[in-house]
């Protein structure tokens, strides 16, 4: 099974990245049915599958040949990201809870039973900013979360396989971790992320076509 992404469009990855698809050395000849020779017409050799070393999009604008996922290492399975969310979210909760109690920022009054709606706003922004932070720093880093790792799994760009950038990752932290903290919980972690149990053929949840990115074994 292999671990190398395929060759897609955007920004290409950084050299140093251990997932980025790197062209094989030395002469590949025409007619050396390598997926870096040159296309008919510029040397006789065989067209690249993905329209190029970086070329193409993964939803449609330069348009795949084959499915750009060729290559890559296979998609992880729904449950065992659902698992390791769940893992992520208790880790930071236990933050997150810690923090609110260390500024005083509890949203129930337990004398008159009641909802100080100041302090459920701070509690909602300490618990965005944590879990934002969280997703953006680790995936962004190495494309895994701890939940991730323990689990053998990481977060790859669909176009090229390698680390998301910070950017990117932040773009997918934002679409998972906002309606969290701010409105729907629970619920909208459950629909944005089991999106993917019924996603095809890419198992992408909301986060994931925002960021166009996907989930892949590193087992």
């Amino acid at each position: 099974m292999s671990s190398e992404p395929p060759p897609g469009s955007g920004q290409q990855p950084p050299e140093d990245d251990p997932f980025r698809k790197r062209p094989p050395s030395g002469d590949t000849g025409a007619g050396a049915g390598s997926p870096y020779d040159t296309p008919p017409g510029g040397g006789g050799g065989q067209p690249p599958p993905y329209g190029g070393p970086y070329g193409g999009d993964p939803y449609g604008g330069g348009g795949y040949p084959s499915d750009p996922l060729a290559g890559m290492a296979p998609l992880a399975d729904s449950g065992k990201r659902t698992l390791a969310r769940i893992i992520d979210m208790v880790m930071v909760a236990v933050v997150v809870w810690l923090l609110i109690w260390a500024f005083r920022v509890n949203a129930l009054d337990m004398n008159a039973d009641d909802v100080d709606y100041g302090k459920s706003l701070g509690q909602s922004l300490i618990a965005a900013l944590l879990y934002i932070g969280y997703d953006t720093f680790m995936i962004s880093r190495s494309g895994q979360t701890l939940g991730k790792k323990w689990l053998g799994m990481r977060v790859a760009n669909l176009d090229n396989g390698a680390t998301p950038s910070v950017q990117t990752t932040l773009v997918r932290s934002l679409v998972l971790w906002i309606p969290f903290a701010f409105c729907c919980a629970c619920v909208w972690t459950a629909i944005c992320g089991g999106w993917s149990f019924f996603d095809k053929p890419y198992k992408q949840g909301l986060h994931d076509k925002a960021a166009k990115t996907v989930v892949v074994s590193t087992r």
